[in-house]
């Protein structure tokens, strides 16, 4: 499952099979994100910056499943609301070039509208 069409197709696949769809509301799918989102980070707690970029295997697998439990709800979230995910990132993009001209972003990491820094 390389690209995010199949993971849709293999998501729909494994929601009919349980007959979940019922559950799978826009507002269930955010809430569900939420959480798998909080136990990714939960993972990353308390490391330090070197710590969390050389993760323990163990450590790095249990990054890998909560990873890939974010990205299915994600995907399953964008398939409830007709939203293309590669579409929207590539919008999204645009947008964030925009805002964040390299000119006056480069190595920094202040947000486009801190009023310090204009």
């Amino acid at each position: 499952m390389s690209d995010l069409q199949d993971i849709r197709t293999a998501l729909r696949r494994f929601t009919a099979e349980r007959d979940w769809q019922q559950f799978h509301s826009p507002k269930n799918l955010a809430m569900a994100l939420a959480g798998e989102t909080g136990e990714l980070v939960s993972l990353f707690q308390w490391l330090g910056e070197e710590e969390s970029r050389n993760l323990p295997a163990a450590r790095l697998a249990e990054a890998a499943d909560e990873i890939a439990d974010v990205q299915m709800y994600l995907v399953a979230l964008a398939d409830q609301l007709g939203i293309d995910i590669a579409q929207a990132v590539a919008g999204k993009m645009v947008k964030n070039a925009a805002k964040y001209p390299v000119d006056r972003f480069r190595g920094s990491a202040r947000k486009y509208d801190d009023p310090l820094e204009d």
